[in-house]
Order: C-alpha cells, then sequence, then structure tokens
C-alpha cells in the first residue's frame, strides 16, 4: 500500500465526544496489528516511513492524537493529558476489534503506550519505547515550550518546513526533499496562508506541570513502568536532551528489563528515517 486509508471514530471525554482520526496501512483482516504513536506536538504521518515498510506484515494503525492532526481540539484544554488519551486508545483498539496489539510511542505516544501497557488486562503485546522514559529531563520541556503553541502563520510548506528544521534537528540529518515530505502532513490551510496542525492550546498542560506535579507523575510513571511484563525495547537517541543515558540505563535493570539501542547522530527523537533504524525495530517485533 503506497498510501495509507483515513478512518475516525468518537471517543468520550469529561466534555463530551470527540472525533478522532486515523492512518491505517496494510490488509484489514490482518490480526497482527501494529499502532503507532508520535510525539507532543506532532500527528501519524510521522510513521509513513516505517508503516509502509511494516505492512507487508502488519496492519498499521497511526491515530492523530486528539487535539492533532485530522482529529479534533478539546473544549477543554485540561483535558490534554495522557489518560484522556489513553481512553482514546482504547476505544481505537475496540474498534479494530483485535485482543492484541503491538506499540511503537514516539516521545508523547510512548507514555500513551506506557499508561496503557500498565493496565491490568492491557492489549499490548510487546511495547517499543522511543526517545522516552519515566523520568523526563526538564530542560528538555523547557526546550519544548520555548515554541509550543505560538501562533505562528507561513506562506508555503517550503516556509514551515524551514522553521520546523529550526526546531527539530533532535531528528537527525535528512535530505530537503525527505524534510519536505515528513513536513507537509504538519501544516493545514488558513485563508492563503498555512497554520500548524495542531491546537495552541495544549501548550497549556506543558505550562501548568509545576515541579512538583513533575516529580508525582515520574514517580507514578515508574510505578507502571515497574509493572510492565511484555518484552520492551527503548530506543534512545544518543545525543537525546529529554531521555537520559542515566534513566535509559535504568530502564534496562528494572520492570521489564528493556532492551537498549542507541541511534548515532540523533537528539529527541529517531523518526524511523532510513533502513537501520525500522530493522531494528521490525528485528524487535517479529522476534518469537
Amino acid at each position: 500500500m503506497s498510501e495509507p486509508l483515513l478512518n475516525t471514530l468518537r471517543c468520550l471525554s469529561a466534555t463530551g465526544l470527540h472525533r478522532m482520526a486515523y492512518w491505517e496501512w496494510g490488509a484489514r483482516d490482518n490480526p497482527r496489528v501494529l499502532v503507532c504513536a508520535h510525539g507532543l506536538a506532532r500527528q501519524g504521518r510521522d510513521f509513513d516511513r516505517l508503516a509502509r515498510h511494516l505492512s507487508r506484515d502488519w496492519r498499521v494503525i497511526c491515530p492523530d492524537v486528539v487535539g492533532r492532526g485530522r482529529s479534533d481540539w478539546l473544549r477543554n484544554p485540561a483535558a490534554y493529558q495522557i489518560p484522556t488519551y489513553v481512553a482514546d486508545m482504547v476505544t481505537l483498539i475496540a474498534r479494530l476489534d483485535v485482543e492484541q496489539v503491538d506499540w511503537v510511542g514516539t516521545s508523547m505516544g510512548g507514555l500513551i503506550g506506557l499508561g496503557l501497557a500498565s493496565l491490568p488486562g492491557t492489549p499490548i503485546r510487546r511495547l517499543v519505547l522511543n526517545d522516552v522514559g519515566p523520568s523526563i529531563e526538564p530542560a528538555a520541556l523547557q526546550r519544548i515550550g520555548s515554541y509550543l503553541g505560538q501562533p505562528l502563520r507561513f506562506r508555503t510548506v517550503e516556509e514551515g518546513a524551514a522553521y520546523l528544521r529550526t526546531i527539530s534537528a533532535g531528528f537527525g540529518t535528512f535530505s530537503d526533499e525527505d524534510w519536505l515530505a515528513l513536513s507537509r502532513p504538519m501544516f493545514r490551510p488558513e485563508g492563503d496562508q498555512l497554520k500548524l496542525h495542531y491546537d495552541p492550546a495544549i501548550a497549556q498542560a506543558v505550562a501548568a506541570v509545576t515541579p512538583e506535579i513533575a516529580r508525582a507523575a515520574e514517580q507514578m510513571l515508574w510505578a507502571g513502568y515497574d509493572s510492565l511484563r511484555m518484552p520492551t525495547l527503548l530506543i534512545r537517541g544518543a545525543e537525546s536532551d529529554l531521555l537520559s543515558r542515566a534513566t535509559a540505563e535504568a530502564m534496562t535493570q528494572r520492570g521489564p528489563r528493556a532492551e537498549l539501542v542507541e541511534i548515532p547522530g540523533t537528539g529527541h527523537a529517531p523518526m524511523f528515517s532510513d533502513a537501520a533504524q525500522i530493522a531494528v525495530v521490525e528485528e524487535f517485533l517479529k522476534r518469537a
């Protein structure tokens, strides 16, 4: 399949119903399902290269987390939280009508996967955490917060892509053509200009994180991680400012004792942009 199908479903939050979009690759009758969940200010088309390759063996589902991409924006910005996203993914998996899924989650998408994987009776069979763990470096949150939610407008996709490149150095090295392809789904039209695809109000939830909230969240995330029993792969950008080497090493020693693979030449976060990065995920998922 050269291009994915776009589907939607209704999900329930405290403020009512909202619509979540998801991109679907591969045969719909394939019982082997892989869910790929994106980062904080990204969207499901980030996984195009990975999904196109893996759709030969998996039905690959790439949701636009609510507030991003083709999904609705929430009425109450305070609901842009991991529990909301986990509930949406439970609804998504029910729609897919399968008992088990594999999960690849980048950054926020990894935390969503961690939350779902730690629930009793979880449907997650194998878990890939891409450059994220229970402990998140405060400097990375400050960096992300410095640009998140800015009311930017662009005249062309090329202009917008050039801006995204300035805030995405950690993604690794891309040709101009590949970077433009990765960036194109990041915009939606507004009049004769383009704006970023996500609800700027997601920045409010990030800004509301105090040191006390961060410490409490870290304790809950470690407790969730320690409860995991499924095979877990941890991918770390060798130059990541969000997932420290110390946290990554700790994740190999506790909980599911994750396998750790570091991707050279990248920071936060690897984007499965080449065959070598894709092979790391494929080999792990195919292992009996």
